[in-house]
């Protein structure tokens, strides 16, 4: 009898292993991975851990050191005597700092002092709002002082109405110490009002402590300059987009070198994420897209020992695998240490032995947790375009994925535009928990993406209704003639460009899709341009305004792309999904979608976040996304 009993008991516990799969709920339990550095006696990797809280509605952060050569964490309440403060000038005699400063008068009161109560806000240009906060005068500036109790600090951008660090992401990495202690160097974006809404022209300034005299580094460049170190040899390196207005353009290490400025990426064909200097400052180490994976590089610099050796710099990956590395944290002996996600697992910290080209996983967070899991399977796919390319499209699988069954597949549409698709980790576009909940993802590097060429990548600019609608469409047809693609089931999702895909391709794909989700999508490109905050975005990607009417290439982006155009051809259910502080792509174009579909009498929904921004936050908010998400899929599909 124990024998008999023994199959079934067997059977039902690995039937129980087998279900238990990535949830809502268990992805916002893990643990979120953020490195500090290695700590003053290298010794040691200092690292935080934010854990959310979906009671609370809050994250709690604590810190850790773990050895750098693998070991067990230690808790640690302070982390400031662990670390090198780079604030704190190379001769230990003061320290930089930045200070939000009011400097225009925006509010009725700064106006009119004796009507206080009054509530207005008053603009002379544009820049009036950015990302998810109005402009209510103030500007971030960089301070120094002596380094000692009491000390008075000294503004060195007084009275300018520009900020450093750059808003709304920037922090202490937009400003650093020259070696010799004589001056501090910043990034800015030195224009105001309506000339700031339509550049990316951010330059890197040098202010000298004893002149009090500010010159500009980078003031022949008309790009992007961002990412100042300095090498350890003392040269001045940073990151380099050509182009203004194009945030998107190819980002060069350019190093100053002996009057030079040399840029070490100029003849290879990809874009550099962030960058970290050898010790001996023989090399810089860098992270890039490539082939829908984030890989460590190398280039060497040749001219530290021979200056005329220009054509001896060569651009060398030093990682593959289906994973991206993301922070390059520093180096211990012949390993560097980074962090590492996939598509299964959020981010941990590695060490990668440079010599033998060998990884060790050092922080272990949420290992426990995706031990017990079945995890979904990625596989990578090759399909041919429409104008005969190949392109990459990354299909994950479901857990305990059987070939002998049918099953509802997703196509999922990245944002950006011009973003690579690679092995990322997100807490709310999870593919991992798609799969997880029965659906094939179909998530392909349609043009657009980076990591496949400059060419590739540029091409989605001012064509975004072309070649790249035709790209989705080449990778869904050519998944859905697999045995196990239930055809009948096709589901469409995306946010940003992706929901402006969403709602483009809602109107042309000739019943292919059963049921879309469009989140935070740009609905109608006339609108966009005329209330989105940064307008050299639209300026670049869909070439020009509305109202130039000989501009045929930007009236095209404002008919022909326009996915309002093609409302009348909708017959699909669709939720759509919208921030209220979302200012990148603003309130009305998720309004005016739905109230497009309910009136066109399409089954749809409005999920309206009034504290979100572009991107869902707050734990219980991403409970709500994430339950109505699958809901509505259950729904429809």
């Amino acid at each position: 009898m124990k024998k008999i009993l023994l199959i079934p008991l067997l059977m039902m516990s690995l039937n129980a292993i087998a279900q238990n799969v990535m949830t809502p709920e268990l992805l916002w339990k893990l643990g979120r991975v953020t490195p500090l550095g290695i700590s003053k006696d290298g010794k040691n990797i200092v690292y935080k851990v934010a854990t959310p809280s979906v009671q609370e509605n809050k994250s709690e952060t604590k810190f850790y050191i773990l050895p750098v050569n693998g070991g067990n964490p230690t808790e640690v309440k302070e982390t400031k005597d662990l670390l090198k403060d780079k604030n704190i000038s190379p001769d230990g005699k003061y320290i930089v700092y930045n200070e939000e400063v009011k400097i225009e008068k925006v509010h009725g009161k700064d106006f009119y002092p004796e009507l206080e109560k009054s509530d207005v806000q008053i603009y002379d240009g544009l820049n009036y709002r950015h990302w998810d906060t109005w402009n209510e005068g103030k500007y971030n500036h960089v301070f120094y002082k002596e380094n000692k109790e009491g000390a008075t600090g000294i503004d060195i951008l007084k009275g300018e109405n520009f900020d450093s660090p750059q808003k709304p992401f920037g922090g202490d990495e937009d400003y650093i110490w020259s070696p010799d202690s004589k001056s501090i160097l910043y990034v800015s974006k030195k224009k105001a009002g309506t000339d700031y809404a339509v550049s990316t022209n951010t330059n890197i300034f040098e202010y000298n402590l004893e002149t009090g005299k500010t010159s500009n580094r980078t003031e022949e460049n008309l790009g992007y300059d961002t990412a100042l170190q300095f090498s350890p040899t003392g040269n001045l390196t940073w990151l380099q987009m050509k182009r203004d207005g194009y945030e998107a353009d190819k980002n060069d290490l350019i190093v100053s070198f002996k009057g030079m400025k040399m840029n070490l990426t100029a003849n290879w064909d990809g874009t550099v994420d962030h960058f970290i200097w050898s010790s001996d400052g023989k090399k810089v180490f860098f992270v890039a897209p490539i082939d829908g994976t984030k890989q460590l590089f190398e280039v060497n610099f040749p001219a530290l020992t021979n200056p005329e050796a220009s054509g001896a710099i060569k651009v060398r990956q030093i990682t593959t695998g289906e994973f991206d590395v993301n922070d390059l944290v520093g180096f211990s002996g012949d390993n560097i240490i980074v962090t590492r996600t996939d598509m299964n697992h959020a981010a941990e910290i590695y060490s990668y032995n440079l010599k033998k080209s060998t990884w060790k996983q050092l922080s272990n967070v949420n290992t426990a947790t995706y031990n017990s899991l079945a995890l979904s399977k990625t596989e990578r796919r090759y399909v041919t375009t429409t104008d005969g390319k190949k392109m990459l499209v990354w299909v994950v699988l479901p857990p305990n994925f059987d070939a002998t069954k049918k099953y509802p597949t997703l196509l999922y549409c990245q944002g950006g535009p011009q973003s690579p698709l690679t092995q990322f980790y997100s807490y709310r576009w999870n593919l991992q928990l798609m799969a997880a909940n029965g659906y094939i993802v179909v998530a392909p590097n349609r043009r657009g993406m980076q990591g496949h060429g400059v060419e590739w990548n540029e091409q989605i600019s001012k064509d975004w209704g072309g070649q790249v609608i035709n790209d989705y469409l080449s990778a869904i047809d050519d998944v859905a003639k697999e045995k196990y693609v239930d055809a009948t089931r096709l589901g469409c999702v995306g946010a940003s460009y992706g929901g402006y895909s969403v709602f483009y391709l809602a109107g042309i794909h000739n019943n292919r899709f059963k049921t879309f989700i469009a989140h935070d999508g740009i609905f109608n490109t006339q609108s966009m341009y005329g209330t989105t905050e940064e307008v050299f975005f639209t300026n670049w990607d869909f070439g020009g305004a509305y109202w130039e009417k000989d501009n045929a290439v930007a009236q095209k982006a404002y008919t022909t792309f326009n996915p309002m155009t093609l409302v009348e051809k909708w017959n699909t259910p669709i939720l759509i999904i919208q921030g209220g502080k979302d200012f990148r792509v603003p309130t009305g174009q998720g309004q005016e979608a739905f109230q497009a579909a309910q009136l066109r009498g399409v089954k749809s929904r409005f999920l309206y976040f009034p504290e979100e921004n572009h991107w869902v936050l707050k734990p219980q908010n991403a409970q709500v996304w994430q339950s109505e998400f699958f809901k509505w899929l259950k729904e429809t599909l």
